[in-house]
């Protein structure tokens, strides 16, 4: 049988979409290359004919993540003055923590990427950096968005690890209100106060 030319390129693609949701919702190191490839209805042995290596798979499939997430989340010039608040309610949302395969891979892969190579590690941080840049001017102070990230990712790993709803609630509630109580999602960088 004759595929059409573009079937390795299409076949890829539908390898990394399955990837990333499997990887997210059940953890990457615990998924064999055959669980991949049976969720687009191959061999295992047709993986190594689109990647080198898991490693290879798992780098790729974390840069794609890390550039969605920062897009997604940091938004750009054009991007209205609430952006930065909006995408932090969905974000810190029950919605977002029951259901990784759909979400960011921080919270899901955060053990899995500290464990990987150095150019894994690279790309998040390039990712990261961008996105601590965009709310770093939207909210007129770096550490504030470097702590708004970490707040972020934390209040989102701790609401899956909990099993009950109401303290997933909580402390997703609990960490949107602080937000707002510490002001990190005015988008107007605040004006010094002037001495008295």
């Amino acid at each position: 049988m004759r595929y059409p030319a573009n079937h390795k390129e299409e076949t890829r693609k539908k390898l990394l979409a399955n990837a990333r949701a499997i990887a997210k919702k059940g953890g990457f190191g615990t998924t064999g290359v055959d669980e991949l490839m049976a969720s687009i209805g191959l061999s295992g042995g047709a993986f190594y004919g689109h990647f080198p290596s898991k490693e290879a798979l798992f780098a790729e499939l974390l840069e794609h993540e890390i550039s969605n997430s920062t897009d997604m989340l940091a938004g750009d010039r054009d991007s209205p003055p609430d952006h930065v608040a909006k995408r932090l309610r969905s974000y810190l949302s029950s919605y977002h923590a029951l259901h990784p395969e759909t979400g960011c891979v921080l919270p899901a892969l955060g053990p899995e990427i500290a464990r990987a190579g150095p150019e894994v590690r690279a790309a998040v941080e390039e990712g990261l950096k961008r996105l601590q840049k965009s709310w770093s001017s939207r909210i007129g102070d770096p550490d504030a968005a470097w702590a708004l990230i970490a707040q972020c990712v934390g209040a989102l790993v701790l609401s899956r690890a909990v099993e009950s709803e109401r303290t997933r609630k909580e402390i997703l509630a609990s960490s949107r209100r602080f937000i707002d109580q510490t002001h990190a999602l005015d988008e107007t960088p605040a004006k010094p106060s002037k001495a008295s």
